[in-house]
């Protein structure tokens, strides 16, 4: 393949990822607690390539870096409902799913018909003591900005928050969860979350930057198009040739 076919094809799926990723950041923009995608690029250089002898001038191909969570916090709002947790600070709430632990910055939290506190997906909220928390449903829920659960003056429960020192050991799951993607690494609790009761962060991503970056991202998928079109052209045309020559 030629230089100029392979940087522009390595250009596209680049851009199909960032693509796939703005998609996403947009979706997810009314989403509680949601936490955007962002991107770095490099151009990669293969080990053949760089032992290419002197003179010569190697192919270098653009490609997505990497992608990353930008955990800022997003801003935060009243619901007026007792069931909605903000939490102001780093930390996560901590959900119970078939598969283990998963982690959580949506408080938008429900009774379930067992009396426990669990997501909107029904995974349940886990205490300190790492066990469901159970509440009486037909009665006020008050909980304080240290999780300390409380039902008629009683305390019954403490939810857990947790953190990462790391937060690159974690990765998304879906549903605004995140599980643990390095072996080695350890939720700590949480130095200082505080949880705000009828309140939801709202989701930290920007629909107007994002729209615009797709935009942008757009135009460069459509000329690295026709660069490629121009490549392919160009190598039929060279085939034609070589072929009227031989012949």
């Amino acid at each position: 393949m030629d230089p100029l076919t392979s940087a522009a094809a390595s250009g596209i799926r680049a851009r199909i990822e960032s693509l796939d990723m703005l998609a996403n950041n947009i979706a997810n923009a009314s989403s509680p607690g949601f936490k955007t995608d962002r991107e770095s690029f490099g151009l990669y250089l293969s080990s053949e390539a760089a032992d290419s002898p002197a003179g010569t001038s190697p192919t270098v191909l653009p490609v997505t870096e990497r992608q990353w969570t930008d955990f800022a916090q997003g801003s935060i709002t009243p619901t007026g409902n007792q069931l909605d947790l903000a939490l102001n600070g780093k930390g996560f709430l901590v959900a119970n799913a078939p598969s283990g632990s998963i982690y959580t910055r949506d408080g938008n939290l429900q009774i379930s018909k067992q009396g426990e506190l669990e997501t909107l997906d029904g995974y349940t909220i886990q205490g300190q003591d790492g066990k469901p928390i159970q509440v009486d449903s037909t009665k006020p829920v008050d909980i304080g900005p240290d999780g300390e659960v409380r039902q008629d003056g009683q305390d019954i429960s403490q939810i857990a928050v947790v953190d990462f020192p790391n937060s690159s050991a974690l990765a998304k799951q879906g549903n605004n969860y995140f599980r643990i993607n390095v072996s080695t690494a350890k939720p700590v609790p949480a130095a200082n979350a505080e949880i705000q009761q009828g309140k939801l962060e709202a989701a930290n991503s920007q629909p107007t930057e994002s729209a615009v970056r797709l935009v942008g991202v757009m135009r460069q998928f459509e000329s690295l198009q026709k660069a490629l079109a121009i490549g392919n052209e160009m190598n039929r045309e060279v085939v034609q040739d070589v072929a009227k020559v031989s012949s």
